[in-house]
């Protein structure tokens, strides 16, 4: 399985899956052809913690050529450890969705 890993403006690596990339695009067809901008949300967008679930951060950046009039993408990040079999954490931050969305500016 192949995974795309990128580190954040804040210093934070973050991996997304295959998996989840394809269930990106067929959920967000204006995201289709879109890879690398939604990996470039990833390493240079501002965030925004969700107040229900502190654990989720929503990433936005601009991306001025996506389909139906959008102008930002959003993705949504997992922070979160992983427990080793020597019984210590190491980070796993992950994507779980992104789409296009429309901003005013």
């Amino acid at each position: 399985m192949h995974k795309w890993v990128v580190q954040d403006r804040y210093g934070n690596e973050i991996y997304m899956t295959e998996e989840r990339w394809q269930h990106i695009v067929s959920k967000h067809r204006e995201l289709v052809g879109h890879l690398d901008d939604l990996l470039n949300t990833l390493r240079h967008g501002r965030r925004k913690q969700e107040r229900r679930d502190p654990q989720r951060y929503r990433y936005h950046f601009p991306c001025y050529t996506l389909l139906y009039g959008n102008n930002r993408i959003t993705a949504v990040v997992v922070f979160d450890y992983q427990l080793q079999p020597d019984g210590t954490r190491i980070r796993n931050n992950f994507v779980t969705t992104a789409w296009g969305e429309y901003v005013p500016r």
